[in-house]
C-alpha cells in the first residue's frame, strides 16, 4: 500500500552526531562547524541508531519557551534514513487511518487520539462507527533493524507490557483491539518482538495475539522532504 497521508518535515539542518546521552540530549556539530545539543525525542536505547560520526538532521525552533532550540529528526543508515522523533508514530498512523489509507482499519467515522481507559492508562486511538465494534489501536514506535528484521522494544518497556494487558481486557469486552508497529525506516523486511531485550513483553504479545488481539506492522516512505506509511509487514512472533 501507498498513502497519500504525509507529515511535511520542517526545514531540516544538518550535522554530524558526536554523541547521544542521557537518553533526550544529542551533541551535534552543525556544517558550519557549529556544536549544538539538540533535543532526542526518543526514550529507547536506539541501537544502531545513535553512531557517533553518522549525518544527522534537526528541526529548529525559536521558541523562547523552549530551553533547546533544535531536536533531532532523521539519521542517516547505510541503507536508509531513520526516523528519531517517536512523536511522529502517532500523528501520521491516526491522520492515515482518518484519511482511509489503511485497509484494516478504514471504515471508521469517529476518530480520537489518547483514549482513557482503565484507571489511568490511555490508548493512542479510538475508532468508532454505530452498528460497529469499537476499536482501540496503540501505536508503537519501531526503529531497530538488523539483517532486515524489525524488532520492538529495543529497551525494556513496563509502559509497552501495561498496554498489552490493557488491550487483553478491552478485547474481553467484545471490543476491536489492535497492536500497530511503525517501522520508521525502509530497511525492514519482517518483524518480530525483541525477545533478548525484553523477553516480558515479547510473552506477552503472543498472549495477546492468542487472546484476539490484532497485530499490524506498516514501514514507511522517508526523505528529507516528508514521510508516510507505505507497505504492510509480516510478522514472526
Amino acid at each position: 500500500m501507498s498513502s497519500q497521508t504525509s507529515i511535511y518535515w520542517p526545514t531540516l539542518i544538518e550535522g554530524v552526531l558526536i554523541k547521544r546521552y542521557k537518553r533526550f540530549l544529542a551533541d551535534i556539530k552543525l556544517d558550519n562547524g557549529e556544536i549544538v545539543t539538540a533535543h532526542c525525542p526518543n526514550s529507547g536505547q536506539m541501537i544502531e541508531c545513535s553512531e557517533p560520526g553518522s549525518k544527522v538532521y534537526l528541526s529548529y525552533h525559536d521558541n523562547p519557551n523552549r530551553k533547546l532550540k533544535y531536536t533531532w529528526e532523521l539519521i542517516k543508515m547505510p541503507i536508509s534514513l531513520v526516523g528519531v522523533n517517536t512523536n511522529i508514530p502517532n500523528l501520521l498512523v491516526f491522520n492515515t487511518i482518518k484519511d482511509g489509507n489503511i485497509a484494516e482499519l478504514s471504515g471508521y467515522t469517529k476518530f480520537t487520539r489518547e483514549k482513557s481507559v482503565g484507571n489511568s492508562s490511555r490508548i493512542d486511538i479510538f475508532l468508532e462507527k454505530k452498528r460497529r465494534k469499537c476499536c482501540y489501536v496503540e501505536v508503537k514506535n519501531c526503529t531497530l533493524v538488523r539483517g532486515k528484521v524489525a524488532s520492538f522494544p529495543d529497551a525494556v518497556t513496563q509502559r509497552g507490557l501495561k498496554h498489552l494487558k490493557e488491550l487483553q481486557k478491552l478485547r474481553k469486552n467484545n471490543n476491536r483491539c489492535v497492536m500497530f508497529y511503525l517501522v520508521q525506516r525502509m530497511d525492514a523486511e519482517i518483524f518480530t518482538p525483541e525477545y533478548h531485550i525484553d523477553p516480558a513483553y515479547g510473552n506477552e504479545l503472543k498472549k495477546a495475539k492468542q487472546n484476539g488481539v490484532e497485530i499490524l506492522v506498516y514501514d514507511v516512505n522517508i526523505n528529507l522532504k516528508k514521510i508516510s506509511i507505505n507497505r504492510k509487514i509480516s510478522y514472526k512472533l
